[in-house]
């Protein structure tokens, strides 16, 4: 059909017609994204957007703190354009309550980014859409962790002879300056590797600790410039090179790795006779191995397992980094820690969940450690399952919804003096333990963290049997870099500490 106009005109003039046509079609596409950067009728309001790109070159260098600056021209609920993509940001506890807690079935979904689809396409457990699949995969994992877990009275021990053996490793250094980076990350693994595997992997398995090691990357990674870029740009994609590459290159490599230690873990099982989180869902894949609209399977069950990994891991490990990094900063609080532990549980007993009530300045340092270094500042994004108004604002279906909750930890109405380092905010005038209300490392909702109980036992544990043993400094002339390095999680850039029997 078209073959005898092009044989009618010259090369010159094809060349110019097929200019012409792609001119027209990226003009058609340009139109098309800039009419998605308008906001909405009702929208809250916002900085104003770049061409194409939006606010994204904005969010390049701590993102939390530019939403929380942001929040005080714009008021706490405003919105970011990350490429086309009208995001809603919420800074403060009072604004991060009214939609995580008194409208939490609306704000318990997850935006389809291209990013997630790509990685995970919307299954496993955290990533999940709020549905049937989301609430299958909540509830078999908070039974796995209450039968495997911190449901079993011996499990406490299990976390007792893991600190045993990172003191031990810790021994190991004699004094000399090390980065615990490693030690920290392989003892927190193993803690919710006993609840998915039944085991817990040696510190000298190297494929495992290069998979905690690319799982760590990828946390970076997917707080880059290039992972908003490819979830505003998703053509991107085809270049050979940019950090995305890297991410789905590591995630690749991931989930051939799980797929192995999943099928090494799950010989000789013995169906309804589960042995940990593997054999349980093994379970419930055969259960509902009939029925169409199940979510289990063998994809999402690794996308479970990698989940369950990295949370269970990144966050307590870094938590744990901060706070050895703040008792070599703070000697004098270092000190009053380990006058704690030896006048409650003594230099030669190990130290037990039951001490816990009666050590109120050991966990008031626990919880001003995740109040001030915000281990995830903005938790995992949001999406609001249908269309509601909060605060007069409209607010459509579908819509990315970003919660800061550094804003929320360091949100003036609730705390004096936020910026300053101080455990004493959550004693009373006689010295005991206060809950705080706009205390939410674990955020708030349906989708609050459901590890927290595992969480707040392992911190507890292995901070108080290293400085059972342990005095805690950085080696002379030596100053370590307080800003965090950013991701998915804040955690700490490599310092070395030096560790001397007490």
């Amino acid at each position: 059909m078209w073959a005898p106009l092009f044989q009618a005109l010259s090369f010159s003039e094809v060349c110019a017609a097929l200019a012409t046509f792609v001119f027209f079609l990226l003009s058609l596409l340009l139109v098309r994204h800039l009419l998605k950067q308008r906001r909405p009728q009702g929208f809250p309001p916002g900085p104003t957007p770049l061409p194409l790109i939006g606010n994204v070159l904005s969010l390049v260098t701590e993102p939390h703190v530019f939403m929380k600056r942001q929040s005080e021209i714009y008021g706490q609920i405003f919105s970011l354009d990350l490429g086309g993509i009208s995001t809603v940001i919420v800074n403060g506890y009072d604004a991060v309550k009214e939609c995580l807690v008194r409208q939490s079935d609306i704000f318990a979904d997850r935006p389809s980014l291209p990013l997630f689809v790509k990685l995970t396409n919307m299954g496993g457990l955290l990533n999940s859409k709020y549905g049937r699949g989301w609430t299958d995969h909540r509830k078999i994992a908070v039974n796995c962790f209450r039968c495997f877990g911190t449901g079993q009275k011996s499990f406490e021990n299990k976390i007792s002879e893991e600190c045993m053996f990172f003191l031990d490793a810790i021994d190991t250094y004699k004094g000399k300056p090390f980065d615990a980076k490693c030690l920290v990350t392989n003892a927190v693994s193993n803690i919710t590797n006993l609840i998915i595997f039944g085991e817990r992997f040696t510190y000298d398995d190297t494929d495992y600790q290069h998979m905690i090691e690319i799982f760590s990357e990828n946390i970076e990674l997917a707080a880059s410039a290039w992972a908003f870029l490819y979830n505003a740009f998703p053509c991107i994609g085809i270049l050979p090179f940019g950090k995305h590459q890297r991410l789905f290159k590591n995630a690749a490599e991931v989930y051939d790795f799980l797929l192995k230690i999943i099928q090494r873990f799950s010989q000789n099982r013995t169906p309804q006779k589960p042995r940990h989180l593997i054999d349980s869902y093994l379970d419930e894949l055969e259960k509902n191995s009939n029925d169409p609209e199940s979510s289990f399977s063998t994809e999402n069950l690794i996308f479970t397992v990698g989940e369950l990994i990295i949370a269970g891991t990144e966050t307590t490990t870094n938590a744990l980094r901060w706070a050895i990094m703040y008792m070599a900063l703070y000697p004098n609080i270092q000190e009053k820690v380990h006058h704690e532990i030896d006048t409650i549980v003594g230099k030669n007993q190990i130290p037990s969940l039951e001490n816990k009530p009666h050590m109120p300045y050991t966990e008031a340092v626990l919880q001003e450690v995740l109040r001030f270094c915000n281990i995830a500042p903005l938790g995992i994004f949001h999406a609001t399952a249908k269309n509601t108004i909060v605060r007069g604002y409209s607010i459509p279906k579908g819509t990315t919804v970003i919660t800061n909750l550094y804003s929320v930890h360091f949100d003036e109405k609730y705390w004096s003096t936020p910026d300053i380092f101080c455990p004493e905010r959550f004693l009373d005038n006689n010295g005991r333990f206060v809950k705080k209300e706009a205390f939410v490392p674990f955020s708030l909702g349906r989708r609050h963290c459901l590890g927290e109980q595992l969480a707040r036992m392992e911190l507890f544990l292995f901070f108080t049997m290293l400085l059972q043993r342990f005095h805690l400094h950085f080696p002379p002339g030596t100053i370590p870099n307080l800003k965090p390095k950013l991701g998915m999680t804040l955690q700490p850039h490599p310092y070395l500490i030096s560790v001397e029997r007490r």
